[in-house]
């Protein structure tokens, strides 16, 4: 099943398979269930054609999701970049921008992943 050019997993429950569209969470999933008065149990496979429309029209009504919500995002990045503001500069170096700590932690933002250690013994070429 696909919706909004995402596809949803078959076997989830409608709150939580919902939860696989960018923009929309483990709550808003639960609330556009609710809204639409569609029973949390169902799985996704056994949405009716009516109730899958009354989800995309729930959600386009209200909400940005997919590629708009990820545009704004990025809009909003490029905005603290070029007012040179703290938050700005941090994304701009690819630090952590919430003030986490650096000093340890933090490997994957830094791109400083480190391989596991070996037993230290170099490998004798074969002749």
């Amino acid at each position: 099943m696909r919706l909004f050019g995402i596809t949803i997993p078959d076997e989830k429950r409608v709150g939580i398979a919902l939860s696989y569209i960018y923009g929309v969470g483990r709550t808003r999933a639960q609330d556009i269930v609710r809204e639409t008065k569609i029973d949390p149990a169902k799985r996704a496979k056994d949405l009716s054609p009516e109730d899958l429309n009354g989800i995309k029209e729930y959600i386009e009504k209200r909400f940005k999701i997919e590629g708009e919500l990820r545009q704004i995002v990025r809009g909003n990045i490029a905005r603290l970049k070029d007012i040179q503001s703290y938050r700005g500069a941090r994304h701009a170096k690819k630090l952590p921008v919430r003030g986490q700590r650096t000093k340890t932690n933090s490997r994957t933002v830094r791109s400083n992943v480190r391989k596991t250690a070996g037993s230290g013994k170099r490998k004798v070429e074969l002749k």
